[in-house]
């Protein structure tokens, strides 16, 4: 299984669907909210959603939902990564709901090799997410660090397996 890409495996215009899906569960965005500390009660109280908002509903808090798009494009986007340069942009398109489940894709948009390094290159994605019928709910685009193949080869010490690091060994 692949886990990342290197500078030479994305091609502008490819597409990765990224697979599984999350259906996104009350628990989850409650425990997401208290974890950054997001109080809003449109996220955190049912009765403050019903009775105070245009969706009748708890909406799930959108930095929930670009985090795990972010996540979901790692074994295809940024698994092997050297950094995650820059967000340049995010739009929340749509609301989300407790028992929603969630589909990502990732575009690449451009390439280019570092002009300061040679043994890396910057690639740009945009990735989109989904509900389970078909509505965008949210889109960013960011800038990633990624190394060349030949470099990450050359720089791996003999007998091991850059795809596939060896666990240490206990004590």
């Amino acid at each position: 299984m692949q886990f990342g890409r290197y500078y030479e495996e994305f091609e502008v215009g490819a597409v990765y669907r990224h697979w599984p899906g999350k259906t996104v569960t009350e628990y989850d965005d409650h425990l997401f909210c208290l974890l950054t500390m997001n109080h809003h009660p449109l996220h955190m109280d049912a009765h403050y959603a019903e009775t105070a908002s245009q969706f009748k509903r708890n909406v799930v808090v959108g930095n929930y939902i670009y985090s795990l798009l972010l996540g979901m494009s790692v074994p295809d986007v940024s698994g092997k990564a050297i950094a995650n340069l820059e967000v340049e942009s995010l739009r929340h398109v749509a609301p989300t709901f407790h028992g929603d489940t969630i589909y990502g894709e990732t575009t690449v948009l451009d390439k280019r090799e570092s002009g300061s390094k040679p043994d890396r290159g910057v690639v740009s994605v945009e990735t989109r997410g989904y509900n389970q019928d078909g509505t965008m709910v949210c889109v960013f685009r960011r800038k990633v660090m990624v190394p060349k193949r030949e470099y990450a080869a050359s720089n791996v010490p003999e007998g091991v397996d850059p795809e596939r690091p060896s666990f240490p060994t206990p004590r």
